[in-house]
């Protein structure tokens, strides 16, 4: 009678549990939907995902960057791997090579075009100029994406050992694209002496453009994106450290520095929301980056970090942070020749050279926003090639 009455119940309650997922189903598509198998991945941004763009292309970094995962510098600003390395090993892809790292880089599962210091708006000035901005704004990263796309194609027609280096055709249509940029155009305004609200003034400009790429990219066949909010620039060692008077809010953090950043993002989901109507065949996640971001410089303790605020690759000043002692450079200290090193643990820190962020702080990020709960729509990472139905 006993066993009876087991079977009974574990008979009712899968009942019950297959309903509540054939309703859910029904009520949510999204939930039924099959995980999406991206066979690349490319990538547009700035340093928040450049993978050797800008060392590439200029000086190469020095140690400590890469040192906690790479054990040696692997052109990333940071000790480890970024939100972009993170999305690629979630799909079991490797690393993005860029697009400009010609040695030893592989392009079969995609390539990234993101570069440090990179800009949305045509940059000034730009490097070498000091305080220069890079010359691979978006503008130009697209132009390198398509000559890839077609160049690509040459090379696995003609075969021989690099076209298996080359992604085949059908990878650009069924291809994750993910963009993260916009940081710099907001600090390139902060440091031309514009006001706040010229600052802000230049969003809806900044916004504009930043569609136009994404509606080309869609043009030549793009159909799942992936687009990153800025973050909290005015919790960033070298926003506080240039506008030491800027009023705080309770993280320490450039309270109207925050603001710009926050109506970009606001600008930037509209613009989402538009291209979702425009393009009604394509996919496009807006990812909600900055309140994720924020949490580590609000509640750091909360999730196993300190001192956020302080950068952990730097030197002097009340945040160790100085733009004349980049991470990794040799600066002269009471006429003695000193590298800027790295602080004893980076895994519980966030902030690692005043710009840029921590593995740690890296991988918090993608664990957050890699469910979709800081997405709109609120669609994971792994279907993110699903519309919005």
């Amino acid at each position: 009678m006993g066993f009876t009455s087991i079977n009974v119940s574990v008979i009712t309650l899968s009942y019950f549990l297959m309903l509540f997922v054939t309703l859910t189903s029904i009520l949510n598509p999204i939930f039924a939907s099959r995980i999406c198998e991206f066979p690349a991945i490319f990538n547009l941004g700035d340093s928040n995902s450049d993978t050797g763009t800008l060392s590439a292309a200029f000086t190469a970094l020095n140690s400590p960057n890469g040192d906690t995962y790479f054990h040696m510098p692997a052109g990333r600003f940071s000790d480890g791997r970024l939100i972009i390395d993170f999305i690629a090993k979630s799909f079991n892809l490797p690393y993005l090579s860029a697009y400009l790292n010609s040695l030893g880089a592989s392009y079969t599962h995609g390539a990234n075009f993101a570069s440090a210091r990179a800009t949305i708006r045509f940059p000034s000035p730009i490097i070498p100029a000091s305080g220069g901005y890079s010359p691979f704004y978006l503008d130009v990263q697209y132009q390198q994406f398509m000559q890839f796309k077609d160049r690509s194609q040459i090379i696995r027609k003609q075969g021989g050992k690099f076209a298996k280096l080359m992604p085949k055709e059908d990878y650009f249509r069924k291809a994750l694209y993910t963009f993260d940029i916009g940081q710099n155009d907001l600090g390139a305004g902060f440091f031309s002496n514009m006001s706040i609200e010229e600052v802000k003034a230049t969003v809806p400009d900044i916004v504009n453009r930043f569609s136009i790429y994404v509606k080309n990219i869609y043009e030549v066949g793009g159909r799942s994106f992936w687009i990153h909010s800025t973050g909290p620039i005015g919790c960033l060692a070298y926003i506080l450290t240039g506008f030491p008077s800027a009023e705080k809010d309770g993280a320490g953090c450039a309270k109207q520095h925050n603001e710009v950043a926050r109506y970009f993002n606001y600008k930037l989901k509209e613009a989402v929301l538009q291209l979702r109507k425009d393009f009604p065949s394509a996919a496009f996640t807006y990812v909600d980056v900055y309140s994720v971001k924020y949490f580590l410089f609000i509640e750091p303790k909360k999730y196993g970090f300190e001192l956020p605020l302080i950068t952990c690759c730097g030197y002097g000043g009340k945040y160790n942070y100085s733009d004349a002692a980049g991470c990794g450079e040799t600066i002269t200290v009471n006429n003695a020749k000193v590298v800027v090193g790295s602080c004893d643990n980076p895994s519980v820190r966030v902030d690692w050279d005043g710009v840029h962020y921590t593995e740690a702080a890296s991988k918090f990020v993608f664990d957050r926003i890699s469910t979709g709960a800081f997405s709109d729509p609120p669609i994971p990472l792994n279907m993110a090639c699903h519309r919005n139905v």
